[in-house]
């Protein structure tokens, strides 16, 4: 686990939930907005945080909240460069749905069902349940065929992107986890970094393995 060193692409301000659930594993990481910097990694964490510009996926803002274009464009540029290199990728929350505009898909600005998916003091607990064909998929290695998360979105993946797979859904068919077809690339909706011991270890620990063995 030595080799591992993961760049969280975030502000550190932000940060200290994802460099605390990572440490805790013994694994290496970095919060850096520096792309030569994020390059010595091994892995990319793209964290949650505010909603994505929504021009970036062709949209007039429709109830966007804390928008950072700034920090929007340093991540997708930070995946590109982590996918062009086929280096494992962990979206998480917003970071599932970077990856998704960054293949060209769209977002639902505001969900009918956000209520079920956020909390008016934080997380919202929920099950998520399994939908992929394929058995081997990460969700269904590591939960079968569903899990208890904790989410605090009120955007979803409206259009999916390209070379991109739903793994598990809400029980309103939100989808809340996906995974590329061909490349190292995985994301979940929810927080596991602020669940290490209650299944968001699971997770992470899948995610940090060496780059070698995916």
């Amino acid at each position: 686990m030595n080799s591992v060193l993961v760049a969280v692409l975030g502000r550190a301000r932000d940060t200290h939930n994802y460099e605390n659930a990572l440490r805790a594993l013994g694994v290496s990481c970095i919060t850096t907005l520096d792309m030569e910097e994020a390059d010595q990694a091994t892995h990319l964490l793209l964290p949650g945080g505010g909603d994505i510009t929504p021009l970036f996926f062709g949209q007039m803002d429709r109830g966007s909240r804390a928008v950072d274009t700034e920090l929007d464009i340093l991540q997708f540029q930070a995946l590109s460069r982590f996918m062009a290199q086929k280096k494992p990728v962990l979206g998480i929350c917003k970071g599932l749905q970077i990856i998704n505009v960054h293949l060209g898909g769209t977002i639902r600005q505001h969900i009918d069902t956000a209520g079920t998916h956020e909390g008016q003091d934080g997380d919202r607990m929920h099950r998520v349940y399994h939908c992929g064909l394929n058995r081997n998929d990460f969700f269904c290695q590591l939960y079968g065929a569903g899990t208890l998360v904790n989410s605090a979105h009120h955007q979803a993946i409206d259009k999916l992107g390209r070379d991109l797979l739903p793994v598990c859904r809400a029980a309103d068919s939100v989808i809340e986890g996906i995974m590329h077809t061909s490349l190292p690339v995985i994301a979940v909706q929810w927080h596991p970094e602020r669940i290490p011991n209650e299944g968001g270890g699971l997770l992470l620990h899948y995610f940090t393995r060496p780059a070698s063995v995916w």
